[in-house]
């Protein structure tokens, strides 16, 4: 039953990650696209976390750790630039 549920979280974050990236693409404003990026982080934290599921190993949770804190930061980068022009004062 678990491998079941793995798959199809699977599936459902992965046709997220996809629509995403059509938001990304098609959006016509900069703020709609920094936070389809900010969700497509979230959605690629969720995917590896699944695989460490899979796997049993720990390693892919520490990754997303890493990879959370890297997509903060971007995020909080990228609206500061949006607001101010520039990211370091």
């Amino acid at each position: 039953m678990i491998a079941f549920a793995t798959v199809f979280a699977f599936v459902c974050f992965a046709l997220a990650v996809l629509m995403n990236l059509w938001k990304i693409i098609s959006a016509a404003e900069i703020a709609d696209r920094i936070l389809a990026l900010d969700a497509m982080f979230i959605n690629a934290l969720a995917l590896m976390i699944l695989y460490g599921i899979a796997l049993g190993s720990e390693i892919y949770f520490e990754a997303a750790l890493i990879i959370a804190m890297l997509g903060f930061v971007s995020t909080v980068a990228y609206a500061r630039f949006i607001l101010r022009g520039n990211i370091i004062e």
